[in-house]
């Protein structure tokens, strides 16, 4: 087999340089940002803006050219860092996710979702259908086009979502759930009408046979790995804490988890961040993976990869496009009805949940958000030939308006939301469990050699321990002259059991 060469040095040194220059500049304005009260991810999207064609390149398009060149291969390698940054985000956001809280909120979420994505798609649809045909790449394809604009309009953002709602400390409580929840729902449903769109852009037609194949592997996978795959992935921390022990070796673990799963997942024709999200939720309930290793993969995630992905997708944006009278009107055409149709499909949602007026608006203005992943699409339609040059700017332009929407108004709007009573101990409960001794122990180490100490010592223990998931063992220590109890010491052995 013929050696492959390894890249290039001036590869190299230009993925260095973008790199290094994405993350300054994502990581500097986005503590500008906070400064200003705006999550950072606000910040690091426009860096993205600041560093790209919109700013730069008008600045000094020579300059930009040579950092950012028009070679596809040599952004692929820019995508790759970015991609680990999405599935960085998605563990963080499952394993920031209360499973039992969402199955509690179920029919909300799956309420809210299922507004939240007919009324854009279908708003949507209709504008693609009225749309000048200037602005679709095949006019013969309008029914195509249609869908596509449909499904970038229903579509949402985890990623902004979940860093929005975990910066400004929301994400614990039902509304932040009941979003993450919905928001998911809605993505895995966007998911699948991209590739249905997809198909039909290369000519593949319309297949009920492979919709059906794609919700039934959706549902196969979430069940699947909620229940068996929780087992196996808590066997596999235990049996590496226990050989090896420390952080390092469970975070190693925790992201070839969820490569792995990720990759399995995008095979089966669902994206890859549901199978990292799928893992991060498995691992935010597994006790071997305590506060301390989830502080440091929280850490290098929100602030190395996510701040370079954020940047990236914003990297693409050229808004001087958007110069001409008619592209501009469009651009805002298209911006109010994507605007419109997610606000007005997760308050009707949210209202049929029985969801006061300020929470519906708070749904409305996080599911709002299309961030990083509406760029995902648009440039998924610009490959396949069904968007124009100058309606691939006018999707960015709403992924990144919407996403700077999203933190003010949530700000404003959940201040009128008060923390209920079961809210307020819930999450008490959850800071006293992150900071409690008992809590937070993984194994215990029980010496005895019978007696009546013994049996209380095993009593005791087995009524701390009786909701915790800790690891416990007994050291019987008998002399050979022992003519104690032996069934005192089996009676403190069937204590902890």
């Amino acid at each position: 087999m013929d050696v492959i060469p390894p890249l290039g040095e001036h590869e190299v040194l230009l993925l260095l340089l973008q790199l290094g220059l994405l993350l300054l500049t994502a990581r500097g304005l986005g503590e500008l940002a906070v400064r200003f009260r705006l999550p950072s991810v606000v910040g690091e999207l426009l860096a993205g803006v600041v560093l790209g064609p919109s700013l730069f390149g008008v600045i000094a398009p020579d300059f930009f050219r040579a950092i950012v060149p028009a070679d596809p291969q040599q952004f692929h390698l820019l995508d790759v860092v970015s991609q680990l940054g999405v599935i960085m985000l998605l563990i963080v956001t499952g394993m920031e996710t209360d499973i039992a809280l969402i199955r509690q909120k179920g029919r909300s979420a799956a309420m809210i979702s299922l507004f939240g994505i007919v009324v854009p798609f279908a708003s949507g649809f209709a504008l693609g259908q009225l749309m000048p045909e200037a602005f679709i790449a095949d006019p013969s394809q309008r029914l195509v086009f249609s869908l596509f604009i449909g499904t970038a309009m229903g579509i949402s953002a985890i990623p902004v979502i979940a860093k929005v709602l975990i910066e400004m400390n929301v994400v614990r409580r039902d509304i932040g759930q009941i979003t993450l929840a919905a928001g998911m729902i809605d993505d895995t449903i966007g998911w699948i009408l991209l590739s249905v769109v997809a198909g039909l852009a290369r000519g593949g037609g319309l297949e009920v046979g492979t919709v059906a194949q794609a919700l039934i592997s959706v549902v196969l996978v979430v069940g699947v790995t909620l229940t068996i795959g929780r087992r196996v992935i808590t066997w596999l921390f235990r049996t590496v804490d226990n050989a090896i022990g420390g952080d390092m070796p469970k975070v190693t673990l925790l992201m070839a988890l969820a490569l792995l799963f990720g990759s399995f997942t995008h095979a089966l024709g669902i994206e890859a961040v549901l199978g990292a999200f799928l893992v991060g939720i498995v691992v935010g309930q597994v006790k071997r993976f305590g506060q301390q290793t989830r502080h440091i993969f929280e850490t290098v995630t929100l602030g190395v990869f996510a701040p370079i992905f954020f940047a990236a997708s914003g990297l693409r944006v050229d808004l001087s496009l958007l110069i001409d009278p008619t592209v501009l009107g469009i651009g805002l055409v298209v911006l109010a009805i994507a605007i419109f149709g997610k606000f007005v499909g997760a308050a009707v949602g949210g209202r049929l949940s029985a969801l006061n007026g300020w929470e519906s608006l708070s749904l409305g203005a996080g599911m709002n958000a299309r961030g990083g992943i509406e760029i995902i699409v648009a440039t998924i339609g610009l490959s396949l030939g069904v968007l124009t040059q100058e309606m691939y700017t006018i999707i960015l332009l709403v992924a990144i308006v919407t996403s700077l929407m999203a933190p003010p108004i949530l700000r404003y709007t959940l201040q009128h939301i008060p923390l209920s009573d079961e809210e307020r101990e819930r999450i008490a409960t959850d800071e006293r469990r992150e900071t409690s001794f008992i809590a937070n122990l993984n194994r215990v180490l029980l010496p005895t050699r019978g007696g009546a100490n013994s049996h209380v010592a095993g009593h005791l223990l087995g009524m701390l321990l009786s909701d915790e998931e800790v690891e416990v063992t007994t050291m019987s220590v008998i002399p050979a002259h022992f003519d104690g109890d032996h069934k005192a010491l089996q009676a403190a052995e069937r204590n902890l059991e």
